[in-house]
């Protein structure tokens, strides 16, 4: 089983000890964390939603993430990541959430957010961390290591620790 089968795998099995559901609010990763919990069998007992909200328009429309943000801070921050996983919890109703906003390659990148740049931000209840990560590689590379990144956050997450690394 590949490694982050094995993650969503055992999220799963964590999840359903504890009787909670999860959702995602994807931007760089297209839907990729989402694919990788769906691809378990009986994910739909653990997982409730997956927002992909690759345009700012739909952060705002779907995730209820305040419009100025993305001229205060860009999409590509603690700010936006936490609006993110906050309104993906109110919509969904699920008590954890992970969401994720990047620059994936190979353009788009800045001296201040290079490529592979990747804030995660994610939900407890009432309680969001984040953190900044800067993945090396292509796209593909920086995309998996993000889906990775966020199910082992999630595990965390679901074992009760919660941390900000940003």
């Amino acid at each position: 089983m590949d490694p982050i089968t094995q993650l969503a795998t055992t999220l799963g099995e964590r999840l359903l000890t504890l009787n909670a559901h999860v959702t995602t609010a994807e931007s760089c990763t297209g839907g990729g964390i989402a694919e990788a919990i769906t691809r378990i069998p009986g994910s739909s007992g653990w997982f409730e939603a997956g927002y992909i909200t690759y345009s700012n328009t739909q952060k705002t429309a779907q995730l209820r993430v305040p419009g100025e943000l993305f001229g205060q801070v860009g999409a590509v921050s603690r700010e936006v990541v936490e609006a993110m996983v906050r309104g993906a919890q109110a919509n969904s109703g699920a008590h954890f959430a992970v969401a994720v906003s990047g620059v994936a390659g190979p353009d788009g990148g800045s001296p201040e957010k290079p490529v592979g740049t990747v804030w995660l931000a994610f939900g407890a209840g009432d309680k969001v961390t984040s953190e900044r990560r800067l993945f090396p590689g292509g796209r593909d590379e920086v995309r998996r290591q993000t889906v990775r990144a966020a199910l082992e956050g999630l595990l965390h997450l679901a074992a009760g620790e919660i941390t900000n690394r940003g």
